[in-house]
């Protein structure tokens, strides 16, 4: 996989100020608690939700009991190993906290999948280990509720529709979308800490191709395909392309199988929902939407290393919509950006021009204005980690 310059496709004319990668380490930041408490717990999550056999358990106490010292390579025979020796030359030896977040938080999802046997001979591989979790989340009898509510869609006014689809894309579980297609204005804007949703909609209107680069399977994945379904079906787009991860990842990241499963919930559904899953499955077979896994998506990197096919798609594309926190980390660079820094600069070298919605659950964030800043640290919240604010940031 051949490295990008920064600087890919597009020349910075803004001068970004000297921002270091985020690390695992102080104690007490929002990485380090995700190296020293959540990936242990979910370790034990992963060892209690399938039956696995002594050996995977072994290696699941090891990996556990790694994760507090040094990082080490992976085993001889992996398939991919050449691959990781290259990508962590300076990482490998090192403590887990002092190398970039984005690499070892990639790094112990790939071992975490390497200690459940995912790529190895035997009847574990190609097991998602996170499955159990995600079937569980499409099986919630309360998700039958939320999908029951798609039948007002219809009713609404084309800009009202347009503007549910996308405040449910955009927050994912958080609300069932029955909430957002009833909510207030006031009650969907008052958490948006950036708010460029009518640019947002003015692109989507004109496009005729679409990239959507998925996050969260389940629940989250659902209101992302009622939006793809919206824009092949009555938005004018003539064709979508959603990304997934081409194998299980960062917990509930979307994979092809992800995919089928929510177009079996949707198609299992009354009402609208079925109608939706079933223009999408002719919108498949017709080409009009496309799943892609691209190998990328696997690799500890930003965007900014992206493959040149990679950069091609995104670059014939009328807008890309990057969705999560893992993306928009990728999209505008893993580090300590103050949060004022213009996201129209940090996504200068992009290909093209790209739209992001998210729910902000880490630190790394831009394009927040000054006033608004000094308002939502005024708070004592943390309010760039709790998943209470969201944003929709556009360059384009």
């Amino acid at each position: 996989m051949a490295a990008t310059p920064l600087g890919y496709g597009r020349r910075m004319t803004d001068r970004l100020p000297d921002a270091p990668p985020i690390l695992g380490d102080p104690p007490g930041s929002f990485a380090w608690d995700v190296l020293h408490r959540r990936h242990p717990a979910l370790i034990e999550q992963v060892r209690g939700g399938l039956p696995y056999p002594p050996d995977r358990l072994r290696a699941l106490d090891a990996l556990t009991e790694e994760i507090t010292g040094v990082i080490e390579p992976l085993d001889r025979d992996a398939h991919d190993r050449a691959t990781w020796d290259a990508w962590g030359a300076e990482y490998v030896g090192r403590p887990w906290p002092a190398v970039p977040f984005l690499w070892a938080e990639s790094y112990f999802y790939r071992r975490l999948l390497g200690a459940v046997g995912y790529f190895g001979p035997g009847p574990w591989r190609g097991i998602d280990p996170f499955e159990p979790a995600k079937s569980a989340e499409l099986a919630d009898p309360a998700l039958d509720v939320d999908l029951a509510a798609l039948d007002e869609l219809p009713g609404l006014p084309a800009d009202e529709l347009v503007a549910a689809l996308t405040g449910a894309s955009l927050w994912g579980n958080r609300a069932d979308l029955g909430f957002r297609i009833g909510a207030a204005p006031t009650e969907a804007n008052e958490d948006l800490v950036v708010d460029q949703r009518p640019r947002l909609w003015s692109l989507l209107a004109a496009a005729r191709t679409v990239c959507v680069v998925a996050d969260n399977a389940g629940r989250e994945l659902l209101p992302d395909l009622l939006l793809i379904d919206h824009l092949l079906a009555a938005g004018g787009v003539a064709r979508v392309a959603l990304h997934v991860k081409p194998h299980p990842y960062y917990v509930s990241d979307a994979t092809m199988s992800d995919v089928i499963a929510a177009l079996r919930r949707l198609g299992g559904a009354p009402g609208y929902a079925a109608a939706v899953g079933e223009r999408l499955r002719r919108a498949v077979g017709a080409g009009r939407l496309t799943v892609s896994a691209p190998d990328f998506y696997r690799a500890p990197w930003s965007f900014h290393r992206m493959p040149a096919d990679l950069a091609a798609e995104f670059a014939a594309a009328s807008l890309t919509v990057v969705k999560g926190d893992l993306n928009y980390r990728r999209l505008v660079g893993d580090r300590a950006w103050p949060a004022t820094t213009p996201f129209e600069a940090v996504t200068a070298y992009f290909p093209g021009p790209v739209a992001t919605l998210r729910t902000l659950k880490c630190d790394v964030v831009t394009g927040v204005p000054a006033e608004t800043l000094a308002a939502l640290d005024g708070t004592g919240e943390p309010w760039r980690t709790n998943g209470t604010r969201a944003l929709v940031q556009v360059r384009g």
